[in-house]
Formats: structure tokens, sequence, C-alpha cells
């Protein structure tokens, strides 16, 4: 039996229907933003922008569910901290992931920046070297950065830098990891052996590498370890800088050898052109940008405060 055909008076109505749902995708398409790189906090960095982090030393909960939500956060990137809280590169995996369906962000971005703190102490260049196998397990697991904590000294900076880096580029790093992280980025194996690179050093780079100049050692070499290529930025920790100095907390002003160490530390990132790193809150974060301070570990308001300041263009 033949189906009858629809009555031509209907026609008219679906074929508005459809044009209505062809013009919406196209609307929404030309609506949603295009991210121009992988990693969102050097898209801005690269134009002169601040960026603002969020993270906790407490730890940041390494599991799929948390990574879905942590997709929207108002934050640039965040600090995933595997300094303090165990080593767990599954948690760390099963996170990312979890970015990655939870994306993309309000700025076209696949997922935020990931910059994690290594439980590396960069005391010397022997036990960078012999601990390397971690800087390549974290890339492996498909983040945008790492931070050497303790930096004290110009050769330890070195071999973490080569550590991170593949061999194309002067680097120690194996290729073995490269599938894993490509599918977090969202592009192929060998796209990411070209973007998986220290950034500014290599322009094209999506990797953000930085330094925890943090205790008086760090603080002596800090124009050395500031100046060793491949490092993007660097911050003067100052809880663990009052331990090793021996000054206690409190509040009021900071007391002049914490005041003298940071302004060591600034002064080194300035004089090597890399960015900046101190807590900023909604009370100082214009003065702080003012200053020349780039990354921001802040909290919603202030980081809108800062982008308002700014008058960023990309939606967040």
């Amino acid at each position: 039996m033949m189906t009858p055909m629809k009555s031509s008076k209907h026609l008219p109505r679906a074929l508005a229907v459809c044009l209505a749902f062809v013009l919406a995708v196209v609307w929404l398409a030309a609506d949603t933003p295009k991210a121009n790189r992988i990693n969102r906090a050097i898209e801005l960095l690269d134009q002169g922008q601040p960026v603002y982090y969020t993270g906790s030393h407490e730890g940041t909960e390494g599991s799929f569910e948390q990574g879905v939500k942590d997709a929207q956060t108002w934050a640039d990137y965040i600090s995933y901290d595997m300094e303090h809280a165990p080593f767990d590169v599954k948690g760390l995996a099963e996170y990312m992931r979890g970015l990655a369906k939870g994306g993309p962000t309000k700025s076209g971005h696949r997922t935020p920046a990931v910059i994690v703190n290594v439980p590396v102490n960069g005391t010397d260049e022997a036990t960078v070297r012999a601990n390397a196998w971690m800087f390549q397990q974290v890339l492996a697991t498909g983040v945008h950065g790492v931070l050497l904590c303790h930096a004290d000294a110009p050769g330890a900076v070195r071999a973490f830098v080569e550590a991170v880096r593949f061999p194309a580029y002067g680097g120690r790093r194996g290729v073995h990891g490269n599938p894993t992280a490509a599918r977090i980025w969202g592009i192929s194996a060998d796209e990411y052996a070209e973007k998986a690179d220290a950034w500014p050093l290599n322009p094209k780079g999506e990797l953000l590498l930085g330094l925890k100049l943090e205790d008086k050692y760090a603080l002596e070499n800090a124009d050395a370890n500031a100046k060793v290529p491949g490092i993007g930025f660097a911050e003067w920790g100052p809880g663990d800088m009052a331990f090793s100095l021996g000054v206690k907390g409190g509040p009021g002003p900071l007391p002049p050898a914490m005041q003298a160490a940071r302004a060591r530390v600034f002064a080194a990132t300035k004089a090597n052109k890399i960015f900046f790193l101190n807590s900023v809150n909604a009370d100082n974060v214009v003065d702080m940008i003012k200053e020349g301070v780039m990354i921001g570990a802040a909290n919603q308001r202030a980081a809108e405060m800062g982008r308002q300041f700014t008058k960023r263009q990309m939606p967040w």
C-alpha cells in the first residue's frame, strides 16, 4: 500500500521550520568565540592581558566529575597541586578527561589551562634529572604547564626545561605519552609533538613553565634562574620564603626582609622578560597590574575587576 503524499499546503511550513533551524545553527556557530591557541593563559599573556588562576594547596579533587564541573570555571587556568597533595597521575588523567568533556569554555578553548605543581624540588641538577619521570607522566595527561618547586639552582632549572621539551627542540622528553595528551587537546599526536613546547621560547609553543623562587637559596640565584631559556614566569612564594628567611608572619605590612625578597624576584623577572606571579585581591588588583603583575592568584571578584580595568575582550 502506497503512503499518501503530504499535502502541498504543509510544505512551506516545513521549509520554514528547516530554514529557521539552519539559521539558528549558523548564528550559534558565528556567535561562538574561536580560540587562537590551545593554552588560554598563553593566548592572553601574548595579548598583553594579565591572567588569573584558581587552585588550592589542599589539593584539587582528581576526578572525572570534578573536571566536568571545573570546565566552566571563571579562571584562566587551574593550579593543580601535586606538591603537597598525593602524586596521583591517574586522578589527574581523569580530571583532564572531565575538563574535556565539560568544555569548551566560554572563550572557545577546549579546556581551561591546567598548570601542575610537581613534587620535585629544584635543589640541584642531579635531583631534577633523577625525578624527570614525574614531569613526563604529568604532561602525558594533557596538562598545559608545570611549576618547578624550590627552584634553587640554574642547573636544576636547565634540567627541568630539558625534561619537558622534546628532542626536536633540544630536550629529553619521550613521545609515548603523546596520544593521550593529544586527545585532551583535541589534536593529532603529530600536532601535539609540534605544539607541546615551552612558550615564549618557542612562539608557537603551548606549554607554560614556571619557577617557585621560594627560599633563600633560590633567592640568591634568582636572576640566573630566571635567565634560563624556556621559563615563562616565576613567583616568590611568600609562605615558604618566610620560613626560609626565619621571618614570622602576621598582620600589617611585609617585614623588610620579605619586601626585599619580593623585590629581588620581581626584578629578576623584569630583567629576563618573563612574567611575575603574585596573589591579588579586589582591593589591590588594579595596583598590582599597574606595578607589572601579570599572573594573579585570585578570586572571581578580583579577576573580574582586573579584566574590566584592562578592557579584556576575550569572554570569561
